[in-house]
């Protein structure tokens, strides 16, 4: 049997024998070497600082300095520095909040959010305003416009008023056939419901009167401040818009 396998290897060429050696060893060798490497890297971990990998830096309430490699106990109520291995600054830790200023600072933000919602709101208004209205003859046919159908309005109620007024010149001179006398009833509520109606279109005139005001108010507003991005103005550099400005702005 040993004259068999001592033939067998000698009918091998030498460099496949010394290949299975080679091979063998390797193997025997595998598990010391994984180990080594993972040894060598828990060892880098450390020397780098620590699970996140950077020196803790603080003074306590004390006045005491502490340093570590992971986040300062003694210092969780101010900032700590978290530094490289050559000294440099990586990141700066906030201190943590309480509930009072946990709440404080959520409220900040919302109002720092609202503040910003509100720019981006003025600077999309303004440039809509500067598309519909490239220039000021633009923005002055909007404007008759706008008070086109007002005036339309108004000029339908004088027109029911002088009709009114006249049909109370037939009912007026109805009476005279009664002066010192009690009216008919008939009379007398054709005479109200003249008088009543008349009133009514007055009103009208009135309400419609003022909504021409507040119109043309409000186009003088947009003007102003058409004028001033028309000049060069950046638009949401403008002051606030007064109430109701904001509203119609998208129309």
């Amino acid at each position: 049997m040993m004259e068999s396998k001592m033939s067998q290897y000698a009918s091998r060429s030498p460099v496949l024998v010394a290949c299975d050696r080679r091979a063998g060893a390797a193997a025997t060798l595998r598990p010391w070497w994984a180990a080594l490497v993972a040894g060598l890297g828990m060892v880098s971990a450390l020397a780098a600082g620590g699970p996140g990998g950077g020196i803790y830096s603080c003074v306590d309430a004390s006045g005491k300095r502490h340093t570590s490699d992971r986040p300062i106990p003694e210092c969780l109520d101010r900032e700590q520095r978290v530094l490289n291995r050559d000294g440099s600054q990586r990141q700066v830790l906030p201190p943590r909040m309480n509930a009072e200023e946990r709440a404080a600072e959520e409220e900040r933000q919302r109002q720092r959010a609202q503040a910003e919602a509100a720019r981006k709101d003025a600077i999309r208004r303004d440039r809509n305003l500067m598309l519909r209205y490239p220039n000021e003859a633009a923005h002055q046919r909007a404007r008759e416009a706008a008070l086109d159908d007002l005036r339309k309005a108004i000029a339908s109620s004088e027109r029911q008023v002088a009709q009114l007024q006249d049909e109370r010149k037939g009912l007026q001179a109805e009476t005279e056939f009664y002066k010192g006398k009690r009216l008919p009833p008939k009379l007398k509520s054709q005479l109200d419901a003249n008088e009543a109606q008349q009133q009514a279109q007055r009103d009208i005139i009135l309400n419609q009167q003022a909504e021409m005001g507040r119109i043309n108010a409000f186009y003088d507003t947009e003007l102003t401040r058409l004028r001033k991005l028309w000049a060069g103005a950046a638009p949401g550099s403008i002051e606030a818009d007064p109430p109701g400005m904001a509203a119609s702005a998208g129309r």
